[in-house]
């Protein structure tokens, strides 16, 4: 049952134009898109100014950013 509602909720809010953010690991911090929580050492030089970890996902609303990811960046 409770499976059958999430499903449901999910569908109706996709039709809406509701979607997530893509995984943002590995990818350029942009402010357009994420939110710096922290920032970290990163592990190697590659990865400076780059996404290490995501803590929350980011949405849209019709191709509108209603909530930022929050993300931990390389330094």
């Amino acid at each position: 049952g409770f499976d059958l509602i999430h499903s449901k909720l999910l569908s109706t809010l996709e039709q809406k134009g509701l979607k997530s953010m893509d995984s943002t690991l590995g990818k350029d911090f942009d402010t357009d898109f994420h939110e710096a929580i922290t920032q970290i050492p990163s592990p190697s030089d590659d990865m400076k100014g780059k996404v290490i970890d995501q803590t929350e996902k980011g949405y849209f609303l019709n191709d509108k950013v209603i909530r930022y990811a929050k993300v931990v960046v390389g330094q």
